[in-house]
């Protein structure tokens, strides 16, 4: 065989090795960045479930209030008829 087409060979050996490594540290890589993207999803996903838990708490705590204001606001009217009741009654003996 001539030395000319055994360094081709070699050359070109080597080259498809070459290729083979740098696919497989693609893959690694590419592996690893995954496992990174998905390990910050999981943490924003927390993040927002946290948030939606405080959101859901703060509304449930603004609908009871909600449902309290006419009550007091009621109250509030009897307080006031009241207290003109005895205004009146104390200005006319």
């Amino acid at each position: 065989m001539d030395s000319t087409i055994i360094v081709a060979l070699i050359a070109a050996a080597a080259s498809v090795l070459t290729g083979v490594i740098t696919l497989v540290g693609v893959i690694l890589t590419s592996k690893q960045q995954a496992k990174d993207i998905d390990h910050k999803l999981e943490m924003q996903q927390a993040v927002i479930n946290t948030k939606i838990d405080e959101l859901t708490r703060e509304v449930r705590e603004h609908n009871n209030f909600a449902k309290r204001m006419p009550v007091v606001e009621e109250q509030i009217k009897v307080a006031n008829h009241r207290i003109e009741d005895l205004e009146g009654f104390h200005k006319h003996p």
